[in-house]
């Protein structure tokens, strides 16, 4: 199996497959041709937690490949299957996303039966491993990126990037089978004890400026009102578009995809956004190039597409943007800790550093402070 991404094929823990395995279970759940030496595998996307490749047959078929990062993982982190059970759930909904095949685990356990247990040598990876569409569009995650589409078509992905979140918030978690996916309880306190908890397993040294953080985000909690769909780390870089029409073809990425607070998704998005003059996050620069809205017209436009406009909802919203910001230094500072542990997790576009984290816990104190918290 040849690769372009430096994984497939390199010594140790560095290798993301069984190659001859990965081609047999491909050929299996979603029709590719050859073997592994026809197969080519292309390491894809920026992002820095699961691994993502693209699978290509000499015939020109391709699939995307996911998996988690290399190495030692938290409890419950990087769940490929669950990730794929989400997004098969939300196939024929108004949610846009790829089909999946299937998971390797599924597939080992119908092909090996009661011998699947603990044989290595017949599984595809040494963690569970997803199958999916590959989507065909332009993905927003880069200067280049942005630049490849004209302005309008900029403004028409921003404006579908928050229909699919409000699409999103409102699917019917009974009709597709995702009541149970998580806790109903207040989403707020949830997420400050999951993160917290991120945060004491990865951390590269103490940082006294996000304890502090912290602690302010535990004492303004606000009301919630409904329980929804949560994508978790809805942003930009995480849709697939028309770059003819700027039409959102797939949502992707929904590793953190949970039950709760529907704000927290938009106020998320809001922490990823770049401002002129501001905030700008490593590899969400694209989002300043001529089109793009101001992230407050993204917010406004959720708020008046949901109906939550009333100034509790806005305070509210303004709590989750600086949560937001708080989530993202936790997570930059798990990628830093996993390619510390493991170099061959680093994205094509580069690895974050502890420096960063600082800075954006930072801005997430003086966002918390323009807020009036």
């Amino acid at each position: 199996m040849t690769s372009n991404s430096g994984s497939s094929g390199a010594a140790g823990a560095s290798i993301p497959f069984s190659d001859a395995h990965l081609a047999s279970w491909l050929h299996d759940v979603a029709g590719l041709e050859g073997g592994a030496a026809d197969i080519t595998l292309q390491r894809i996307g920026a992002g820095q937690s699961n691994l993502t490749y693209l699978a290509t047959d000499p015939q020109g078929k391709r699939v995307v490949v996911r998996r988690p990062p290399l190495g030692t993982l938290t409890a419950s982190a990087h769940d490929v299957v669950r990730e794929g059970k989400i997004m098969a759930a939300l196939e024929g909904t108004d949610v846009p996303v790829p089909k999946i095949y299937g998971s390797s685990t599924d597939w080992e356990e119908v092909r090996t039966g009661d011998e699947a247990g603990g044989d290595s040598a017949g599984r595809v990876a040494d963690v569970p491993v997803i199958a999916m569409s590959a989507i065909d569009g332009v993905t927003v995650n880069s200067k280049e990126a942005a630049e490849a589409v004209t302005p309008e078509i900029r403004g028409k992905i921003a404006e579908g990037l928050i229909d699919a979140m409000a699409a999103i918030h409102s699917v019917d978690l009974e009709s597709v089978g995702l009541e149970q996916l998580a806790s109903t309880k207040p989403y707020a306190p949830r997420q400050l004890r999951r993160w917290t908890g991120q945060w004491d397993k990865t951390k590269t040294r103490e940082l006294p400026a996000l304890d502090e953080l912290t602690k302010l985000l535990v004492a303004k909690i606000p009301e919630q009102d409904e329980t929804v769909l949560v994508h978790g780390d809805l942003h930009i870089g995480n849709v697939i578009a028309n770059p003819a029409t700027g039409k959102i073809n797939a949502v992707v990425d929904w590793e953190l995809t949970t039950l709760g607070d529907p704000l927290a998704d938009i106020g998320s998005l809001l922490a990823y956004w770049p401002v002129k003059n501001g905030l700008q996050l490593p590899g969400f620069e694209a989002a300043l190039a001529e089109g793009f809205p101001a992230p407050e017209a993204l917010a406004e436009r959720y708020l008046q597409k949901t109906g939550k406009t009333s100034d509790r909802e806005r305070q509210a919203l303004a709590y989750w943007h600086v949560l937001g910001l708080w989530k993202v230094a936790i997570i930059v500072e798990g990628v830093v800790r996993r390619v510390m542990n493991n170099p061959s997790n680093q994205a094509i576009s580069g690895a974050p550093t502890q420096e960063m984290v600082e800075w954006i816990v930072n801005q997430a104190a003086i966002t918390a402070r323009e807020y009036g918290f």
